[in-house]
């Protein structure tokens, strides 16, 4: 078999941790950092997708050679790293899904001018239709229809920022000034851009859980190939990541205008800011392809989130009786769907609180879930051979340095 067709095999995983991230650390995030920052923020957007991929790395090459997810490695470190785990498991389910779900919200209420309806009832209406998916299709309807929404994402974006490119950087107004990076609010927002850059890192137990389930019905690659495959999707994530940072840049920087953390009126000024600048004509292009980005990134975190709780509780909890089954997924999906649906009642459509709580807890716990999946790739659990190497461990202590050097200089001016 050639090395395309082997490659074309083995996607899944990477292709689902590529969908998953490309949602509101890309849409959200990366496009208010260019727009707000202009290309300084390049920077920030480069050293999160370098120093934390040894995390998500290990996730991989940890499932790859033992056979065992992520979630099974802390338990085997003790049981104080799998209760850590499962502690940022709970709080992740009540903020991830909620913004994920609020942020497609408002993108579909702004593309169908559906204005009547308030954004818990769109979401309502998602979480209906998201959970009757996993459920009825599980991972393999996950994985084909994934393939072509990322395909078509990945193209749409590519013309989109050329478009954008050729019409030129916005001229900006004569009463600007560039806001300030290292200042409270900018040190804020620098939390918040890496601690979902690329994604959550609590999320490299979530491909180690696809693979997992890839594995149930094909042969398992070997652990360059599956390393291979999660390499194309994480480089695919930081490269969307800055077309989305440019297209912000280009269009709204030295304009003076503030991305709002109203859900329905954040839809609104991401469309609009590609149609001012490219015109009416790409509106329905660019609506779209910014709901499907959203819509799958909301189909992927729901999955793997049911997974990973149903992981915890099965190793918390050991019983006789087996806790993966189908019908324990499709209640784990239904009441994620419940409990975050109640929160995004609550919070009224702010999709700033949800986001910033969100992102905030994800760069917090970033360096420590980074230890952990180092401490599983380099126990007894690996053989020396397939343990990473000397340059990717170096790589890793820098990042867990710099993450928590970053998180302690933010506690300090907080409270100073």
């Amino acid at each position: 078999m050639s090395k395309t067709k082997v490659l074309l095999r083995n996607l899944g995983p990477g292709l689902l941790f590529a969908s998953m991230a490309i949602g509101t650390s890309h849409l959200v995030l990366s496009t208010k950092a260019g727009a707000q920052y202009g290309w300084i923020m390049a920077i920030p957007i480069v050293l999160a997708n370098i120093l934390k991929y040894p995390f998500f790395e290990f996730g991989v090459r940890y499932t790859s050679v033992t056979n065992k997810t992520l979630i099974e490695g802390y338990l085997n470190r003790g049981k104080g790293y799998l209760l850590f785990y499962a502690f940022i498991t709970l709080i992740t389910t009540f903020t991830i899904l909620a913004a994920l779900y609020t942020v497609t919200s408002g993108l579909f209420i702004n593309l169908f001018k559906v204005t009547e309806f308030s954004v818990s009832s769109v979401a309502l209406g998602l979480f209906v239709l998201i959970s009757a998916l996993l459920i009825i299709g599980r991972y393999k309807f996950l994985e084909v229809s994934l393939k072509f929404v990322v395909s078509i994402l990945f193209l749409a974006l590519i013309v989109t920022t050329a478009l954008v490119i050729a019409q030129g950087q916005v001229e900006p107004v004569d009463d600007f000034v560039a806001t300030p990076i290292f200042n409270e609010v900018g040190i804020l927002f620098l939390i918040g851009l890496m601690g979902w850059m690329p994604t959550t890192v609590e999320a490299s137990s979530w491909v180690s859980l696809w693979s997992i389930e890839k594995w149930k019905n094909q042969e398992k690659p070997t652990l360059k190939e599956s390393l291979q495959e999660f390499n194309i999707g994480y480089i695919l994530t930081g490269i969307l990541a800055l077309f989305f940072m440019v297209i912000g840049w280009f269009t709204l920087y030295g304009t003076n205008t503030i991305l709002s953390n109203n859900a329905v009126s954040f839809a609104d000024q991401v469309v609009q800011l590609f149609t001012t600048h490219i015109g009416s004509w790409a509106y329905i292009f660019i609506a779209i392809s910014a709901f499907a980005t959203m819509f799958s990134t909301c189909m992927t975190a729901h999955d793997a989130v049911s997974r990973v709780s149903l992981d915890i509780i099965e190793l918390l909890f050991p019983t006789k009786k087996e806790i993966k089954t189908k019908r324990n997924f499709a209640l784990i999906v239904f009441l994620l769907a419940v409990v975050n649906f109640i929160v995004i009642a609550a919070f009224a459509a702010n999709m700033g609180n949800l986001v910033a709580l969100a992102t905030f807890v994800s760069f917090v716990v970033a360096p420590i879930i980074g230890y952990m999946n180092l401490k599983n790739v380099m126990s007894e659990d690996v053989s020396k051979e397939y343990r990473p190497n000397s340059n990717l461990q170096i790589l890793t202590y820098i990042g867990i340095l710099f993450l928590s050097c970053f998180s302690m200089y933010y506690f300090y001016i907080v409270i100073a």
